[in-house]
């Protein structure tokens, strides 16, 4: 069987020094207490690793004020103006590990919409990126996930400036359709398209595979946004394209009649688990 790997499957800079970040905290600071605020990235693999060498996870605002001592590490994803603030104010120490490309859109957002600019953000509402972004404004703004979204978006001043940023991960041709559908409808718009160019580029190879392949294997973890989507984008490409966690999800009955395989993995899926679904393909088909 020809097994095609992607050679963007795996962790993204950001993601990487997330995780790099945490590790380093646990040899630095043996004797105190680490806290992540959210998991730190989109891996149960990696989480049990974490919990394994004490790091615990705070799970909301209302859990970090039970918190009276130790060091909270922010997630990948990032978090809103608040929960730094409330970190600063209880007195424990932060360090930062938000995707600098997430930091660049706390940035916008704060200044554009300290400007008087109203701020769309393109991108699933239930996402942590998404949640800690709508933090950073300091008026109204609203998530677009869909067409119907975009099409039911109205403000009463049609001369209002409207800052339309994206979740780091969104699928950029979406991102453009639901910009042209808000663009129609005569506000004075700003766009930025604030996709990390990773992921681009992974959703781009990831397609151009899939496109050329008998069946396509996703690998990453099943609450990954940016996994999801390269799931999305290889099936409109191949029919027979299938989602994995682990080698353990893998059905050998699926590959049976195939004679070319394409493999990609989401930003958050540990390079060992790709190497042992590729290793496992090649070996046993």
């Amino acid at each position: 069987m020809n097994v095609l790997l992607a050679r963007t499957a795996g962790f993204c800079p950001g993601v990487k020094r997330a995780v790099e970040t945490v590790y380093e905290q646990v040899r630095l600071h043996q004797k105190e207490k680490i806290f992540t605020y959210g998991p730190i990235i989109h891996n149960e693999g990696v989480i049990r690793d974490l919990e394994d060498q004490g790091v615990k996870i705070i799970h909301s605002a209302k859990e970090l004020q039970t918190i009276r001592e130790g060091i909270v590490i922010i997630r990948s994803h990032g978090v809103a103006r608040n929960i730094y603030e409330q970190i600063e104010a209880q007195g424990l120490s932060c360090v930062d590990a938000t995707c600098p490309f997430v930091k660049k859109i706390h940035k916008i957002v704060d200044e554009e919409s300290q400007k008087g600019a109203y701020i769309v953000i393109i991108g699933n509402s239930d996402h942590p990126e998404v949640e800690g972004t709508r933090g950073w404004g300091r008026g109204q703004v609203s998530v677009i996930q869909t067409e119907e979204d975009a099409q039911r978006f109205e403000l009463a001043d049609k001369g209002q400036k409207v800052c339309i940023t994206a979740q780091t991960t969104f699928n950029y041709n979406k991102f453009k359709d639901l910009v042209e559908i808000i663009d129609k409808k005569g506000y004075d718009i700003i766009v930025l398209n604030t996709i990390c160019n990773a992921t681009k580029v992974r959703q781009e190879e990831a397609r151009r595979i899939a496109g050329r392949v008998d069946a396509m294997m996703v690998v990453g973890d099943k609450r990954s946004s940016n996994t999801q989507k390269l799931f999305e984008i290889c099936k409109n490409e191949c029919l027979n394209t299938y989602y994995i966690q682990t080698l353990d999800d893998l059905d050998m009955n699926q590959l049976r009649s195939v004679e070319t395989v394409g493999i990609t993995a989401g930003a958050s899926t540990p390079n060992i688990i790709i190497e042992e679904v590729q290793n496992y393909v090649r070996i046993n088909f």
